[in-house]
Protein backbone atom coordinates (compact mmCIF):
# COMPACT_ATOMS: atom_id res chain seq x y z
CA UNK A 1 0.00 0.00 0.00
CA UNK A 2 1.47 2.87 -1.32
CA UNK A 3 0.79 5.40 1.97
CA UNK A 4 1.14 4.59 5.31
CA UNK A 5 -0.58 6.34 8.46
CA UNK A 6 1.81 7.56 11.90
CA UNK A 7 -1.87 6.08 13.89
CA UNK A 8 -1.13 2.24 15.29
CA UNK A 9 -1.40 -0.23 17.78
CA UNK A 10 0.34 -3.38 17.83
CA UNK A 11 1.63 -5.68 20.81
CA UNK A 12 3.81 -8.83 20.64
CA UNK A 13 4.14 -11.77 23.71
CA UNK A 14 7.58 -13.87 24.00
CA UNK A 15 9.08 -16.22 26.46
CA UNK A 16 12.51 -17.91 27.02
CA UNK A 17 12.96 -20.17 29.95
CA UNK A 18 11.65 -18.63 33.32
CA UNK A 19 10.91 -15.41 31.98
CA UNK A 20 8.02 -14.03 30.27
CA UNK A 21 7.01 -10.46 28.58
CA UNK A 22 5.04 -8.57 26.34
CA UNK A 23 6.01 -5.44 24.17
CA UNK A 24 3.24 -2.92 23.49
CA UNK A 25 3.82 -0.10 20.56
CA UNK A 26 1.79 3.07 19.78
CA UNK A 27 2.31 5.42 17.07
CA UNK A 28 0.91 9.08 16.91
CA UNK A 29 0.81 11.83 14.71
CA UNK A 30 4.10 14.00 15.29
CA UNK A 31 6.26 16.28 12.97
CA UNK A 32 9.75 14.12 12.91
CA UNK A 33 10.05 10.14 14.25
CA UNK A 34 10.08 10.65 18.29
CA UNK A 35 10.87 7.75 19.78
CA UNK A 36 9.95 6.60 23.93
CA UNK A 37 11.66 3.71 25.51
CA UNK A 38 10.27 2.27 28.28
CA UNK A 39 12.39 -0.97 29.95
CA UNK A 40 12.35 -2.18 33.41
CA UNK A 41 15.30 -2.77 35.65
CA UNK A 42 17.60 -5.03 34.20
CA UNK A 43 17.05 -4.61 30.41
CA UNK A 44 18.76 -0.80 29.61
CA UNK A 45 21.31 -2.50 27.40
CA UNK A 46 17.99 -2.88 24.68
CA UNK A 47 17.07 0.66 24.72
CA UNK A 48 19.71 1.02 21.91
CA UNK A 49 18.87 -2.05 19.71
CA UNK A 50 15.08 -0.48 20.27
CA UNK A 51 15.53 2.64 18.73
CA UNK A 52 17.74 1.05 16.06
CA UNK A 53 14.84 -1.53 15.04
CA UNK A 54 12.16 1.24 15.06
CA UNK A 55 13.53 3.89 13.02
CA UNK A 56 14.81 0.84 10.47
CA UNK A 57 10.75 0.84 9.72
CA UNK A 58 9.37 4.14 10.12
CA UNK A 59 10.44 7.83 9.59
CA UNK A 60 7.61 9.83 11.15
CA UNK A 61 5.42 9.15 14.43
CA UNK A 62 5.16 9.28 18.15
CA UNK A 63 6.07 6.16 18.90
CA UNK A 64 5.90 4.70 22.70
CA UNK A 65 7.45 1.21 23.32
CA UNK A 66 7.40 -0.11 26.49
CA UNK A 67 7.90 -3.63 27.23
CA UNK A 68 6.76 -5.82 30.27
CA UNK A 69 8.65 -8.52 31.94
CA UNK A 70 7.78 -11.21 34.32
CA UNK A 71 10.19 -13.95 35.59
CA UNK A 72 9.95 -16.99 38.22
CA UNK A 73 13.71 -16.89 37.77
CA UNK A 74 13.70 -12.78 38.92
CA UNK A 75 11.61 -13.24 41.49
CA UNK A 76 14.09 -16.24 43.21
CA UNK A 77 13.97 -17.54 46.48
CA UNK A 78 12.19 -15.54 49.34
CA UNK A 79 14.38 -16.16 53.01
CA UNK A 80 13.91 -14.06 56.14
CA UNK A 81 16.89 -12.25 57.40
CA UNK A 82 17.19 -12.78 61.04
CA UNK A 83 19.48 -10.60 62.12
CA UNK A 84 16.76 -7.67 61.02
CA UNK A 85 14.05 -10.15 62.84
CA UNK A 86 15.77 -10.10 66.24
CA UNK A 87 16.93 -6.04 66.22
CA UNK A 88 12.93 -5.36 65.47
CA UNK A 89 12.01 -7.82 68.46
CA UNK A 90 14.24 -6.68 70.67
CA UNK A 91 13.43 -3.41 70.06
CA UNK A 92 9.62 -4.24 70.84
CA UNK A 93 10.69 -5.54 74.23
CA UNK A 94 12.65 -2.96 74.98
CA UNK A 95 9.31 -0.67 74.16
CA UNK A 96 6.85 -2.60 75.92
CA UNK A 97 5.38 -0.64 79.13
CA UNK A 98 6.34 2.60 77.69
CA UNK A 99 4.32 3.15 74.66
CA UNK A 100 0.81 2.02 74.88
CA UNK A 101 -0.22 0.10 71.69
CA UNK A 102 -1.22 -3.37 70.85
CA UNK A 103 0.93 -6.55 70.70
CA UNK A 104 2.32 -6.57 67.04
CA UNK A 105 0.76 -9.73 64.41
CA UNK A 106 3.29 -11.38 62.54
CA UNK A 107 2.28 -10.08 59.59
CA UNK A 108 3.07 -6.85 60.43
CA UNK A 109 6.37 -7.67 61.55
CA UNK A 110 7.12 -9.62 58.35
CA UNK A 111 5.56 -6.63 55.96
CA UNK A 112 8.59 -3.86 57.67
CA UNK A 113 11.54 -3.59 55.63
CA UNK A 114 14.32 -5.80 55.78
CA UNK A 115 12.90 -8.85 57.27
CA UNK A 116 11.62 -10.45 53.97
CA UNK A 117 14.42 -10.45 51.10
CA UNK A 118 14.43 -12.17 47.82
CA UNK A 119 17.51 -14.09 46.42
CA UNK A 120 17.50 -13.61 43.04
CA UNK A 121 18.78 -16.63 40.97
CA UNK A 122 22.30 -16.10 39.59
CA UNK A 123 22.23 -16.02 35.80
CA UNK A 124 25.20 -16.58 33.47
CA UNK A 125 25.78 -13.89 30.60
CA UNK A 126 25.37 -16.31 28.14
CA UNK A 127 21.44 -16.81 29.52
CA UNK A 128 21.30 -13.01 29.30
CA UNK A 129 22.29 -12.91 25.89
CA UNK A 130 19.97 -15.46 24.80
CA UNK A 131 16.88 -14.45 26.56
CA UNK A 132 17.75 -10.42 25.16
CA UNK A 133 18.08 -12.02 21.48
CA UNK A 134 14.72 -13.43 22.27
CA UNK A 135 13.36 -10.52 23.30
CA UNK A 136 14.05 -8.71 20.66
CA UNK A 137 13.36 -10.98 18.32
CA UNK A 138 9.86 -10.57 19.84
CA UNK A 139 10.17 -6.95 19.55
CA UNK A 140 10.42 -7.26 15.69
CA UNK A 141 7.08 -9.03 15.95
CA UNK A 142 5.25 -5.89 17.56
CA UNK A 143 7.27 -3.31 14.99
CA UNK A 144 6.16 -5.16 11.83
CA UNK A 145 2.50 -5.89 13.59
CA UNK A 146 2.60 -1.73 13.92
CA UNK A 147 3.98 -1.57 10.51
CA UNK A 148 1.57 -2.99 9.00
CA UNK A 149 -1.68 -1.33 11.07
CA UNK A 150 -0.30 2.08 10.06
CA UNK A 151 -0.15 1.00 6.35
CA UNK A 152 -3.73 -1.00 6.81
CA UNK A 153 -5.07 3.07 8.13
CA UNK A 154 -3.14 4.34 5.34
CA UNK A 155 -4.88 2.77 2.64
CA UNK A 156 -8.03 4.29 4.50
CA UNK A 157 -6.60 7.38 4.19
CA UNK A 158 -5.69 7.11 0.27
CA UNK A 159 -8.74 6.56 -0.73
CA UNK A 160 -10.04 9.44 0.95
CA UNK A 161 -7.56 11.70 -0.18
CA UNK A 162 -8.08 10.33 -3.94
CA UNK A 163 -11.96 11.23 -3.25
CA UNK A 164 -10.82 14.76 -2.07
CA UNK A 165 -8.78 15.08 -5.48
CA UNK A 166 -11.22 14.29 -7.74
CA UNK A 167 -13.61 16.71 -5.99
CA UNK A 168 -10.93 19.44 -6.59
CA UNK A 169 -10.34 18.18 -10.04
CA UNK A 170 -14.29 18.56 -11.04
CA UNK A 171 -14.39 22.48 -9.17
CA UNK A 172 -11.15 23.55 -10.89
CA UNK A 173 -12.85 22.39 -13.96
CA UNK A 174 -16.00 24.33 -12.92
CA UNK A 175 -13.76 27.18 -12.25
CA UNK A 176 -12.34 26.83 -15.38
CA UNK A 177 -15.38 26.92 -17.37
CA UNK A 178 -17.21 29.88 -15.70
CA UNK A 179 -13.71 31.92 -15.81
CA UNK A 180 -13.81 31.48 -20.30
CA UNK A 181 -17.27 33.75 -19.23
CA UNK A 182 -15.72 36.48 -17.55
CA UNK A 183 -15.26 38.58 -20.56
CA UNK A 184 -18.67 38.99 -21.39
CA UNK A 185 -20.12 39.08 -18.44
CA UNK A 186 -17.86 41.84 -17.25
CA UNK A 187 -18.50 43.72 -20.54
CA UNK A 188 -21.89 43.69 -19.81
CA UNK A 189 -21.54 44.89 -16.48
CA UNK A 190 -19.83 47.90 -17.37
CA UNK A 191 -22.01 48.75 -20.32
CA UNK A 192 -24.99 48.12 -17.94
CA UNK A 193 -23.91 50.65 -15.27
CA UNK A 194 -22.62 53.36 -17.57
CA UNK A 195 -26.37 53.00 -19.52
CA UNK A 196 -27.69 53.33 -16.09
CA UNK A 197 -25.52 56.31 -15.46
CA UNK A 198 -26.06 58.28 -18.67
CA UNK A 199 -22.70 57.41 -19.75
CA UNK A 200 -23.04 56.81 -23.06
CA UNK A 201 -24.40 60.45 -23.81
CA UNK A 202 -21.13 61.85 -22.23
CA UNK A 203 -19.11 60.54 -25.25
CA UNK A 204 -18.17 57.00 -23.67
CA UNK A 205 -17.32 54.99 -27.30
CA UNK A 206 -17.34 51.40 -27.38
CA UNK A 207 -13.00 51.78 -27.20
CA UNK A 208 -13.04 53.39 -23.79
CA UNK A 209 -15.83 50.84 -23.23
CA UNK A 210 -13.73 47.54 -24.25
CA UNK A 211 -10.11 49.45 -22.52
CA UNK A 212 -11.96 49.56 -19.03
CA UNK A 213 -12.77 46.01 -19.74
CA UNK A 214 -9.67 44.91 -20.55
CA UNK A 215 -8.42 46.26 -17.22
CA UNK A 216 -10.96 44.55 -15.41
CA UNK A 217 -10.11 41.37 -16.96
CA UNK A 218 -6.40 41.62 -16.12
CA UNK A 219 -7.58 41.92 -12.22
CA UNK A 220 -10.14 39.60 -12.27
CA UNK A 221 -8.05 36.75 -14.87
CA UNK A 222 -7.45 33.63 -12.73
CA UNK A 223 -6.21 31.54 -15.69
CA UNK A 224 -3.16 31.17 -13.57
CA UNK A 225 -4.32 30.21 -10.55
CA UNK A 226 -6.36 27.54 -12.32
CA UNK A 227 -3.42 26.43 -14.45
CA UNK A 228 -1.56 26.39 -10.85
CA UNK A 229 -4.23 24.33 -9.05
CA UNK A 230 -4.32 21.22 -12.30
CA UNK A 231 -0.79 21.07 -11.97
CA UNK A 232 -0.71 20.80 -8.09
CA UNK A 233 -3.61 18.04 -8.64
CA UNK A 234 -1.32 15.94 -10.98
CA UNK A 235 1.62 16.32 -8.52
CA UNK A 236 -1.10 15.08 -5.70
CA UNK A 237 -1.71 11.91 -7.72
CA UNK A 238 1.66 11.66 -8.39
CA UNK A 239 2.16 11.31 -4.18
CA UNK A 240 -0.96 9.37 -3.26
CA UNK A 241 0.31 6.46 -5.78
CA UNK A 242 3.93 6.79 -4.78
CA UNK A 243 5.75 4.65 -2.04
CA UNK A 244 7.31 6.19 1.31
CA UNK A 245 7.04 9.04 3.39
CA UNK A 246 4.57 11.34 1.61
CA UNK A 247 3.14 13.10 4.15
CA UNK A 248 5.11 16.28 4.31
CA UNK A 249 4.84 16.86 0.49
CA UNK A 250 1.71 16.17 0.72
CA UNK A 251 1.01 18.98 3.93
CA UNK A 252 2.80 21.35 1.63
CA UNK A 253 0.88 20.39 -1.54
CA UNK A 254 -1.72 21.38 0.54
CA UNK A 255 -0.99 24.68 1.38
CA UNK A 256 -0.29 25.79 -2.20
CA UNK A 257 -3.96 24.38 -2.99
CA UNK A 258 -4.98 26.68 -0.38
CA UNK A 259 -3.53 29.38 -1.72
CA UNK A 260 -4.91 29.25 -4.93
CA UNK A 261 -7.86 29.21 -3.79
CA UNK A 262 -7.61 32.23 -1.82
CA UNK A 263 -6.23 34.22 -4.77
CA UNK A 264 -9.16 32.90 -7.25
CA UNK A 265 -11.67 34.06 -4.44
CA UNK A 266 -9.98 36.99 -3.72
CA UNK A 267 -10.17 37.99 -7.87
CA UNK A 268 -13.24 36.51 -8.48
CA UNK A 269 -15.99 39.13 -9.92
CA UNK A 270 -18.84 36.70 -10.18
CA UNK A 271 -21.05 34.89 -7.45
CA UNK A 272 -21.15 31.63 -8.66
CA UNK A 273 -17.10 31.55 -9.31
CA UNK A 274 -17.16 32.67 -5.63
CA UNK A 275 -19.34 29.77 -4.60
CA UNK A 276 -16.96 27.80 -6.29
CA UNK A 277 -14.04 28.56 -4.78
CA UNK A 278 -15.37 28.27 -1.14
CA UNK A 279 -16.27 25.15 -1.85
CA UNK A 280 -12.96 24.05 -2.86
CA UNK A 281 -11.40 25.94 0.25
CA UNK A 282 -13.62 23.70 2.40
CA UNK A 283 -12.42 20.55 0.15
CA UNK A 284 -8.95 21.69 0.86
CA UNK A 285 -9.16 21.75 4.42
CA UNK A 286 -10.88 18.50 4.90
CA UNK A 287 -7.44 17.35 2.74
CA UNK A 288 -5.21 19.07 4.93
CA UNK A 289 -6.70 17.97 8.19
CA UNK A 290 -6.46 13.85 6.89
CA UNK A 291 -3.07 14.83 5.29
CA UNK A 292 -1.74 15.38 9.14
CA UNK A 293 -1.88 11.73 9.74
CA UNK A 294 0.33 10.44 7.03
CA UNK A 295 3.76 9.29 7.51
Amino acid sequence: MPLSSMTGFARAHGSHGSWRWHWEVRSVNARGLDLRVRLPEGFESLEQPTRILAAERFTRGGITIALTVDSEASRGAIRINHEALNQILTAIRTLEGTVKAGPPSLDGILALKGVIETQSSEVTETELGARDAAVLSSLTLALDGLATARREEGARLNAFLSAQTTRLAELVGEAAALASTQPQLLQARLKAALDQLGANQAGVTPDRIAQEVALLLVRADVREEIDRLKAHLAQASDLLASKGAQGRRLDFLAQEFNREANTLCSKSSDIPLTRIGLEMKATIDQFREQVQNVE
